[in-house]
């Protein structure tokens, strides 16, 4: 995501773009407009991390997202004149949700442009709140362009995702709360897009608690900040293709950025398993609903276990997930933990084959959820059918039994969906041999 940098136009030349004060205010704003969310242990996460892990639950915030903090602060201090005109923005679901609540509580239209491919429930949701929503193009870049292109023609104020002062103090009210309900907290860890979210916090923590350590986290496969940091100025992503889309943006801002570099704060990546075995944990053990990019700091607390002073505290920063991308993350979270395996079998092809290969799947316990059955292929033997088969599982150990109990009653297996397991748990001994022999064995070796 790209865009024109603000800085407030009586911020003197080398004062930082955002300091405590202005956070503080932000929070006098949003007085009785954001909830301060909940702050909740998790004994699960706290065992994998060796260390107490706190979870900041702004998943529960209006909107779903934090974003109506910055979002809110942003738009209450435009003039008469500004609010006449309305305002314009761009995204692909949380910032869009919280400008049109944002806009709604303070009287002010607002026209919002999302990617053409943008989840149905944020678009929905987006307009239910009020605000115009137009599609176009196809990432949030393009949506942010023609944003652009309306707010020059029509005079409608552009109210940025991340890159304004205004917005990094709204998100930095986060910070001051996490310093209240958790006072002797040592570490917090923020999920990282354009920046905001971090600078915020970053700002409010550095002058409050500066023995704190804020860290930030982005998806590997839309990490702007590690590199940019590096070359001491924004530069844009290799790419943006993660199931993280809240996070998932081109290049940083110039004012997170500019925070976030002078501070030397540390931001980390984590994979695309990262986050779904992060998304499922949040989920079953915390009895949590979080998106993938809220996910992002569970994530990597999760991929360094041991690897943290605590208390730690985890920004969820949203939980505002589209059921379809759920069920698919879902699905991968579990492959990832060793709890889905999808199998690939021979079998002959004769009457009864595959109910006698269901009966052995059913004897070693796994619980078949889908079957697929193919009797003609360019490699297929004559005599012989092969069977995809999708099951659920107790975990790794429990995959590397099925796998070795079809070996030992002579099937032919290729394995297509075995993860390596939680981090932090320990590993199960032969599961990694097991499932590469597996792999690597031609069908029908004995």
């Amino acid at each position: 995501m790209t865009g024109s940098p603000t800085r407030p136009p009586d911020r003197p030349a080398g004062q930082p773009p955002v300091t405590v004060d202005d956070v503080r205010a932000a929070a006098a704003l949003l007085t009785g407009v954001a909830t301060v969310t909940p702050v909740e242990e998790s004994r699960a996460l706290s065992a994998i991390a060796g260390t107490p892990v706190l979870l900041k639950c702004e998943n529960l915030q209006r909107s779903g997202s934090f974003k109506i903090r910055g979002a809110y602060v942003r738009m209450a201090r435009l003039s008469a004149a500004e609010r006449a005109r309305g305002v314009v923005a761009a995204s692909a679901g949380n910032h869009a949700q919280g400008v049109a609540l944002a806009a709604r509580l303070l009287g002010i239209d607002a026209v919002v442009h999302m990617p053409a491919d943008a989840a149905l429930p944020k678009v929905a949701a987006t307009r239910e709140y009020g605000a115009e929503v137009r599609l176009h193009g196809a990432s949030v870049d393009e949506a942010l362009a023609a944003a652009l292109a309306e707010s020059r023609r029509t005079g409608a104020v552009l109210i940025h995702p991340f890159d304004h002062p205004d917005v990094v103090a709204g998100q930095g009210t986060i910070g001051l709360e996490v310093l209240e309900q958790v006072p002797d907290v040592r570490t917090v860890v923020v999920p990282v897009g354009g920046g905001g979210l971090a600078a915020g916090v970053v700002t409010a923590i550095g002058a409050l608690a500066p023995h704190v350590r804020v860290v930030g986290v982005q998806a590997a496969a839309a990490a702007a900040y590690p590199r940019s940091l590096a070359a001491g100025e924004p530069l844009p992503a290799p790419g943006t293709t993660t199931m993280a889309d809240g996070i998932a943006v081109g290049t940083p801002g110039l004012v997170p950025f500019t925070v976030l570099h002078e501070a030397g704060t540390e931001v980390r990546t984590v994979s695309e398993d990262d986050l779904s075995r992060a998304l499922l944990l949040v989920a079953e053990r915390a009895k949590l609903l979080v998106e993938p990019s809220g996910a992002a700091a569970v994530a990597a607390i999760m991929a360094d276990p041991g690897g943290w002073e605590g208390p730690v505290v985890a920004v969820l920063s949203g939980g505002n997930v589209d059921p379809l991308v759920l069920l698919r993350v879902v699905r991968h979270g579990l492959a990832s933990a060793g709890r889905y395996l999808q199998l690939r079998v021979r079998v002959d092809d004769t009457p009864g084959s595959l109910a006698g290969l269901l009966a052995g799947l059913a004897a070693s316990g796994g619980n078949v959820v889908h079957v697929s059955h193919l009797r003609t292929g360019i490699d297929l033997p004559l005599h012989q059918a092969e069977v995809d088969v999708q099951l659920e599982t107790k975990g790794p150990e429990h995959c590397a039994q099925v796998v070795g109990d079809l070996r030992a009653a002579g099937y032919g297996v290729a394995v297509g969906a075995v993860l390596r397991p939680v981090a932090g748990a320990q590993p199960v001994k032969g599961v990694a041999s097991t499932i590469s022999t597996a792999i690597s064995r031609p069908f029908g070796a004995a």
